[in-house]
């Protein structure tokens, strides 16, 4: 009775365990890494940190507002040749010192850009600039996409693996069981049951490499998904279920985030061209001060003009025009900088063009490829299963030899296992093909 109520117990233990790790799908996972991943992270500070070099280019078509203020002493003022007709004596030159001991300023000071061709130019670069980081965002997020879903799709096919090694194991020790009877009752040789010893042996140390290759599987999926190394996962059987693309569609390629980033880059070097071009133009700014001086032999703060100080104000308007009429072929030598680094990005756009479109032709051969394996490897997987079955009926009514047997195993293990690899690479090419469509993101949607 105590026997059953702990068997109970330990039973309802596991299944309340078990339902505590929901099953993890791709559309989860690849959830999860968008959310929590550095790369993502980072990519969406960027597009936030890009709004503030906007407003930091805005400021400078804005009025420009500074206070300031100084205090100086002048122990020994400067003497000044004056001529004598100011004291009373004319014809003569006459030493004075001209200022005084204390002098101090408190002002206002204003200037505001009326005509800057760079100031313009900026804005527009700058929402270019925006627009390139959420690009090189979308960008990030489709990598991430990717990694997550190849690396869940590794984790399947080793727990596939580990499945087919269990059965493989289930069915020899059955076999073992048989040969030790037959062998108690002398109907067997000792070395079918050392032979057969020897494989259990061989299937357990296999079954666990394959155990650790799920465990650093599952722990490579974490990273990309940014997942803590100690939470448990759970990957539901469906994942590998095969579902034919339709390979008669055409991808325009001009559309991949690849292109778009560069065609961003090329309109950002253009931009670039026009701000090293407005250094031809003329600047005009307004400015403005208001300042009030106080002036006396001693401290101004807080003295009056019964203390020899005086206060007065003063103020100043006007209009700065900068012309530029040499600057020793400089800007002339920048704006042919920014020619060769747009023609050296064209090179790229074309390159990167006939290489998305090469591996667009490649994913859908791909797919076409794996299809024919799959097929061919599941008729084998069954006819392997078969032959095992019939081969180890024969062996127990004493038709066939335990090598037989054995061979027979091997075959259909190697053949579950050829089966499992075909289905992997066909979704590991399914992910290239979506890739090359520009549709990692319908990933979420399953």
């Amino acid at each position: 009775m105590k026997k059953t109520i702990l068997i109970t117990l330990l039973t309802f233990t596991l299944s309340v365990s078990a339902q505590e790790v929901a099953p993890l799908t791709l559309k989860d996972a690849i959830t999860f890494a968008l959310e929590n991943k550095a790369e993502a992270k980072k990519a969406k500070l960027e597009v936030e940190n890009s709004e503030y070099k906007i407003q930091e280019v805005r400021s400078r078509a804005l009025p420009q507002i500074s206070a300031n203020g100084s205090m100086t002493y002048n122990p020994i003022l400067q003497l000044n040749a004056l001529p004598g007709d100011f004291f009373g004596a004319p014809g003569t030159t006459i030493l004075a010192p001209l200022g005084q001991e204390w002098n101090s300023i408190a002002g206002v000071s204003l200037s505001q850009t009326l005509f800057d061709q760079s100031v313009f130019t900026g804005l527009k670069a700058a929402k270019s600039t925006r627009e390139f980081y959420q690009i090189n965002a979308q960008l990030t997020e489709e990598q991430v996409i990717e990694r997550v879903a190849n690396a869940y799709y590794q984790v399947y096919v080793q727990q596939q693996k580990l499945i087919v090694v269990d059965n493989n194991l289930k069915n020899t020790n059955k076999v073992k069981d048989i040969i030790k009877g037959q062998f108690d009752n002398g109907l067997a040789k000792k070395i079918d049951y050392d032979r057969i010893t020897v494989r259990v042996n061989n299937i357990n140390s296999l079954r666990q490499q394959i155990l650790n290759a799920i465990s650093l599987q599952e722990n490579a999926l974490k990273f990309y998904m940014g997942m803590p190394m100690e939470n448990k996962i759970i990957i539901p059987n469906t994942a590998f279920e095969v579902t034919p693309q339709d390979l008669s569609t055409t991808a325009d390629v001009t559309g991949r985030t690849e292109y778009l980033l560069l065609k961003k880059q090329e309109q950002l070097l253009m931009y670039q061209k026009k701000a090293v071009q407005a250094a031809y133009y003329p600047t005009l700014s307004l400015t403005g001060s208001y300042n009030y001086i106080g002036q006396g032999p001693e401290m101004p703060l807080f003295a009056k003009p019964a203390d020899g100080v005086y206060w007065s104000d003063f103020a100043s308007i006007g209009l700065s025009l900068r012309v530029p009429l040499f600057t020793g072929f400089g800007t002339r030598a920048k704006v042919r900088q920014a020619n060769n680094a747009l023609s050296s990005l064209k090179v790229d756009l074309d390159d990167t063009k006939l290489a998305l479109d090469l591996a667009f032709d490649n994913a859908k051969k791909q797919l076409e490829n794996s299809l024919i394996t799959i097929k061919n490897q599941k008729e084998n997987a069954q006819l392997a299963q078969e032959v095992f079955n019939n081969t180890n009926n024969n062996y127990t009514q004493g038709l066939a030899a335990l090598t037989d047997l054995l061979d027979a195993e091997n075959a259909m293990v190697e053949a579950q296992n050829n089966y499992t690899n075909a289905i992997l690479e066909y979704k590991l090419a399914e992910i290239q093909f979506i890739k090359s469509k520009g549709e990692l993101k319908t990933l979420t949607n399953k």
